[in-house]
């Protein structure tokens, strides 16, 4: 059993300091080959994580990793706390996040079983919160390139590695769910020529653009959503055992990134609230710089920029 220890919000988690984060997706609810793992419970301004972090050593550098949807996959898309999950691992010192999820395929070369790092996003969400600001502090953050360059790169050559067939590029169109798309949906997806369609991931990278975490997703490909001919409807049996196939694939993938991840960011990921923020520091309230000082202290004190 994991030791439990316990961070407090803007206190980080002491000797837990890690530069790598891993969010694993349906399928993937754990990290074989951590060494020893602790159970760290972290509390933030703005709620509960998904679940404890597994933080541990994996190829030699530190990591921590974190169910997205619970151990026993306990929350929808809509349900789970995207703020609470991105806020905690800047407490704990993360850097960098891979993000693993699981996807449907619009375009018929790209198949089940083959993975995806997507390089844009198309959101078609309805009810997520995905920032931390307002109530008091407005930011604006540039988005137009929405994942980290250097860990694509890296994710990409891992799946090489790892002898997964892989695609470095393409957009993933973030619906609501929890429910799968209509055969009309499907059709205008494809005719906008959107390459994965998935539930989550654009809103973990907007909020971990607001956190100046370098961000990227290994998108697991496990359908053909319900467009193909002889995929006429998809099956929840048929992603539960494609899931099951690509889970050994991308832990391979996690070994490989993680293992040949450089030390030195060389994105401008870690810079990305420079100039964002617009509220005067003078007026914002106590409890807004209270609530934000992880992800932007440095930036609201009066006379910081």
């Amino acid at each position: 059993m994991a030791k439990k220890t316990q961070a407090a919000a803007g206190r980080g988690a002491g000797s837990e300091t890690v530069r790598i984060g891993i969010i694993g997706g349906s399928g993937l609810y754990n990290m074989p080959g951590l060494e020893k793992p602790r159970e760290v419970r972290i509390k933030t301004p703005f709620g509960n994580p998904s679940d404890a972090f597994i933080v541990g050593t994996l190829e030699g550098k530190r990591v921590a990793f974190l169910a997205r949807h619970a151990r026993g996959h306990r929350f929808t898309p809509t349900e789970i706390n995207y703020r609470a999950n991105i806020h905690a691992m800047k407490q704990l010192g993360v850097e960098r996040i891979i993000s693993v999820s699981a996807v449907g395929s619009l375009q018929v070369d790209l198949k089940p079983l083959d993975f995806l790092i997507p390089d844009q996003f198309f959101d078609r969400t309805r009810h997520r919160v995905s920032t931390f600001f307002g109530d008091g502090v407005v930011a604006h953050v540039g988005f137009d390139k929405p994942v980290c360059s250097q860990l694509s790169g890296i994710l990409g050559a891992a799946c090489d590695a790892a002898k997964v067939r892989v695609h470095r590029s393409g957009t993933y169109i973030c619906m609501e769910g929890p429910q799968f798309s209509t055969l009309a949906e499907s059709h205008v997806y494809r005719q906008l020529r959107f390459e994965v369609i998935g539930m989550t991931n654009l809103t973990e990278a907007k909020l971990a653009r607001e956190a100046e975490i370098c961000y990227a997703t290994v998108a697991m490909i496990t359908d053909y959503d319900c467009w193909h001919p002889d995929h006429a409807s998809v099956t929840l049996e048929e992603i539960i055992s494609n899931l099951n196939k690509n889970a050994e694939n991308a832990q391979n993938v996690i070994h490989e990134a993680v293992r040949n991840m450089p030390a030195d960011r060389t994105c401008k990921c870690g810079r990305a609230l420079a100039h964002a923020i617009v509220t005067d520091p003078s007026v914002i309230p106590a409890a807004a710089r209270k609530r934000l000082s992880v992800i932007a202290g440095k930036y609201l004190t009066p006379g910081a920029r």
